[in-house]
């Protein structure tokens, strides 16, 4: 089994910036890729990034793209969500999320297990 907790949501103002971690553990050694998702009140869940296992392929949302950049550390597991200029719209619950896969993805179909989700809130 696989656990994924995420951590440094938050409340931050308009173009403010927040780092999210998500931290794997269990049984980690079919990890590849990791994604990140957010859902917003009202909304459908959506994708916002994923990255390969080895970090050389990176897939970002329109909305996002300039503003928050993936990484991951596979020593320790962890895969981050760097948030830069954060607007309103950018309020949501983030969720992280694996998949066996060797590429990346934007299909919630393709991971397999999901963290619990962190809040993050951009006040205007």
């Amino acid at each position: 089994q696989v656990q994924l907790v995420e951590s440094g949501g938050g409340l931050v103002q308009a173009g403010g910036s927040l780092r999210l971690s998500c931290a794997a553990s269990g049984r980690t050694s079919g990890i590849l890729v990791m994604g990140w998702f957010r859902q917003a009140p009202g909304k459908e869940r959506e994708f916002v990034s994923a990255i390969s296992r080895s970090g050389g392929s990176t897939k970002y949302a329109d909305s996002v793209k300039g503003r928050f950049t993936i990484s991951r550390d596979n020593a320790k597991n962890t895969v981050y969500l760097q948030m830069n200029n954060l607007k309103p719209e950018d309020t949501a619950i983030y969720y992280c999320a694996r998949g066996p896969s060797l590429r990346v993805s934007q299909n919630p179909r393709d991971y397999d297990y999901w963290g619990q989700g962190t809040q993050v809130t951009v006040s205007s």
